[in-house]
């Protein structure tokens, strides 16, 4: 049994026909805000977004084609500024994987139940933007010693999230 649901072949040949209509228009659109390549992957995934309605309902068309493309883009953009300031260290790197409060709790169950020098390693490195030769001196261990921590720390979490 398969998840995958099937199209209403009358919707199919609705979104066949929307694309057909306004995908190039789309794209056109689409190509001075993200470039070539990336207005195409855009389109493609307007239409995606947009299978599950009823597309006889909509009024306008390219208003909603366009608006869809434009928050895939912004949403896009949204995620590289986050992901590129945890990776300078503007942020920490946990707000982008546990943003929800639900997430966040449940990292805060797993570091809990982490042994605490593992715990100590992880919490230094992921949490507060220490190398690995950074926390061997402040702990007075050697590098080897972090580096097998951290990798028992992070065999830890992924057996506590079922990674």
């Amino acid at each position: 049994m398969s998840d995958v649901k099937e199209m209403d072949p009358g919707a199919a040949a609705s979104l066949n026909g929307l694309y057909r209509r306004y995908s190039g228009w789309l794209g056109r659109r689409l190509r001075g805000r993200v470039g070539a390549d990336e207005a195409a992957d855009v389109v493609q995934e307007t239409y995606l977004r947009l299978a599950p309605y009823l597309l006889e309902d909509i009024r306008h068309p390219k208003a909603l084609l366009l608006r869809v493309a434009l928050n895939l883009v912004r949403d896009e953009r949204r995620r590289m500024a986050l992901r590129d300031r945890a990776m300078q260290g503007a942020i920490p790197m946990w707000v982008t994987a546990a943003d929800a409060p639900v997430d966040r709790l449940h990292l805060k169950q797993v570091l809990l139940t982490m042994p605490p020098l593992y715990r100590d390693v992880f919490v230094l490195s992921r949490f507060d933007g220490m190398t690995y030769p950074e926390i061997a001196l402040a702990h007075g261990i050697s590098l080897a010693t972090v580096e097998r921590r951290m990798a028992k720390a992070v065999e830890h979490c992924m057996a506590q999230l079922d990674v």
